[in-house]
């Protein structure tokens, strides 16, 4: 977002994302911390899906960014990492996350390295 950007935020209850063919393009940002992180990893594979039909099958839908801002104790907490850098690959440029611990005193392992901020 840049300065006077229009954004429409959602806290809790029941939500989802189910674009349809013909629909403008969005750009999403989510944001998880701990275990709240299972609903928007819903989403993340879905859009992974949508874009994986958008390149195989000419899929009309109209798809965007999505980047995923997920925050835990440490590393070992943030749930489903390694199937979030998978999309993340699969999808550069379309699918991005950053990692925000804020307790680990370990090393953080290379894999993670570029992708985590904070202690």
């Amino acid at each position: 977002c840049t300065l006077d950007s229009e954004v429409a935020l959602r806290v809790g209850g029941d939500f989802f994302f189910d674009p349809q063919p013909g629909d403008s393009p969005v750009n999403l940002v989510l944001i998880a911390g701990g275990v709240g992180i299972n609903p928007l990893f819903s989403i993340l594979l879905h859009i992974a899906d949508l874009h994986g039909c958008q390149e195989g099958k000419g899929n009309r839908h109209r798809l965007g960014t999505a980047k995923l801002y997920y925050s835990a104790k440490t590393t070992s907490e943030l749930l489903f990492k390694k199937n979030i850098l998978g999309l993340m690959k699969a999808f550069p440029g379309k699918i991005t996350c950053c990692f925000h611990v804020t307790q680990q005193h370990s090393q953080i392992c290379k894999e993670l390295q570029p992708h985590v901020t904070g202690k």
